[in-house]
């Protein structure tokens, strides 16, 4: 303290001295050599008051202490057997007996280190009753700091992936139309070259009897006519739905607490992530809800066949002919790629097993995609390229007192939204399974 009190007393003596050598206007460099000085004294001011302060909490300890009929040595750094000893968050009990005087004048009966077989060993007292009974805060814990250590563990989300599987696209209105085949051509014929020139139609008589005499027109068989084939489409409109949330927070929270706005805009986002996740696979169609792809009317289904590698083998053969595209990808709950994972025959896995080099993971050649939005016993097999996400606005975080009461109470409240429509452009192209009874 009185090594700062005399730092303290040269740097204003050296600002005073600068500023004493001009009447008028200081000079740029020196003005600036001024104000460097008083900026040290200023610093130096700051720690001499805090370390008052440290002092005032010192004489308040060995006040205590005193109170106690316990002593502290004059230095304050060792003190003689009995005397008190404030409790260390660093410490152990055992850690502070060794390091005391108490088990040092122990040590010293014995020069070489060596105690006797009958000796009788004892130590004076070591003055740590306030440590023992420290967890009390009206006792010495009051005296303890706490380690705060801020360090902060959310509680975790799942892993987001069907929204990398399917086609991302952007509108800027609030309806989508696409047009769907419903009908397939499926009238093609081998057709012979014709061998008559009549008209495509001619008139035949079934009975040659006048009285029942009775005709038909059939095609010339001698016409080479192609047969005709028709198709059919549908227009489908994806209106675009609002995903939502919002959380109530204090103005001083925020204000106090730096990284917790950060905190919350995460957590909004993840759980619009998630919701989004759900309503992509398993949306019903009904009120603001997508129609999930599990749900769209014309997607193919495969029942349980043996066991879950041989069903979802013929679920990817209907996504090649009946659906007509090359599947890209399996989505499995994860108790389900668990289960492929540990599938064994003859006491061998199916799989690489459990040192398998990390990368993709495939069944039948399918990557598999785990995700927690899929029920388990449930595979979806297809080509994902074919459900489509249209972006009208990604989402945002919006902050606002203007809710409710909020204003006059220093409430907020802060809103996550995102808006996109969604549609599966080809039905077929996707099979649900089921992989377990």
């Amino acid at each position: 303290m009185e090594t700062l009190e005399a730092q303290m007393r040269a740097e204003l003596k050296a600002a005073r001295d600068i500023a004493a050598k001009y009447e008028g206007d200081i000079p740029e460099d020196d003005l600036q050599r001024a104000n460097a000085h008083l900026k040290a004294y200023q610093d130096l001011k700051v720690r001499f008051e805090q370390g008052k302060k440290s002092d005032e909490v010192k004489a308040a300890l060995d006040a205590i202490g005193f109170d106690l009929g316990l002593e502290r040595t004059p230095d304050g750094e060792k003190a003689k057997p009995g005397s008190f000893e404030q409790p260390s968050k660093f410490k152990t009990i055992g850690q502070m007996f060794v390091e005391s005087a108490e088990y040092k004048g122990l040590l010293s009966q014995f020069p070489n280190g060596n105690v006797p077989d009958r000796a009788r060993v004892q130590s004076a007292p070591m003055g740590v009753k306030a440590l023992i009974t420290g967890a009390s805060d009206t006792s010495a814990g009051a005296f303890v700091p706490t380690d705060i250590t801020g360090i902060l563990e959310l509680l975790g989300r799942r892993e987001l992936t069907i929204r990398d599987l399917v086609s991302v696209r952007q509108t800027e209105s609030d309806t989508v139309e696409y047009v769907r085949q419903t009908t397939q051509m499926s009238s093609a014929a081998v057709v012979a070259e014709a061998t008559s020139a009549a008209a495509p139609t001619v008139e035949t008589t079934i009975d040659g009897s006048e009285d029942q005499a009775e005709s038909t027109v059939v095609l010339n068989p001698g016409g080479g006519y192609k047969p005709e084939g028709s198709i059919a489409f549908e227009k489908v409109t994806a209106a675009v739905k609002t995903i939502a949330e919002w959380v109530p927070a204090t103005k001083r929270g925020l204000a106090d607490a730096s990284q917790l706005r950060g905190l919350i805009d995460d957590e909004l986002r993840g759980d619009l992530a998630e919701e989004e996740e759900d309503q992509i696979l398993n949306g019903n169609g009904s009120g603001e809800n997508f129609t999930g792809i599990l749900n769209t009317s014309g997607i193919q289904t495969q029942s349980l066949v043996t066991d879950a590698i041989t069903t979802i083998r013929k679920a990817k053969t209907k996504v090649r002919t009946v659906g007509r595209v090359i599947p890209n990808g399996i989505v499995l709950n994860p108790e389900d790629a668990e289960a492929l994972d540990l599938a064994k025959g003859d006491d061998q896995f199916y799989g690489p097993g459990p040192f398998a080099a990390a990368g993709i993971r495939t069944v039948w050649g399918l990557p598999i995609v785990e995700s927690e939005a899929i029920a388990a016993k449930t595979a979806l097999i297809g080509d994902f390229s074919k459900a489509v996400i249209w972006d009208r606005e990604q989402a945002s975080i919006t902050v606002t007192d203007s809710h409710a009461d909020f204003f006059i109470r220093n409430l907020v409240a802060i809103l996550g939204e995102q808006r996109e429509a969604f549609g599966v452009l080809r039905p077929k192209a996707f099979v649900k399974a089921t992989i377990a009874s």
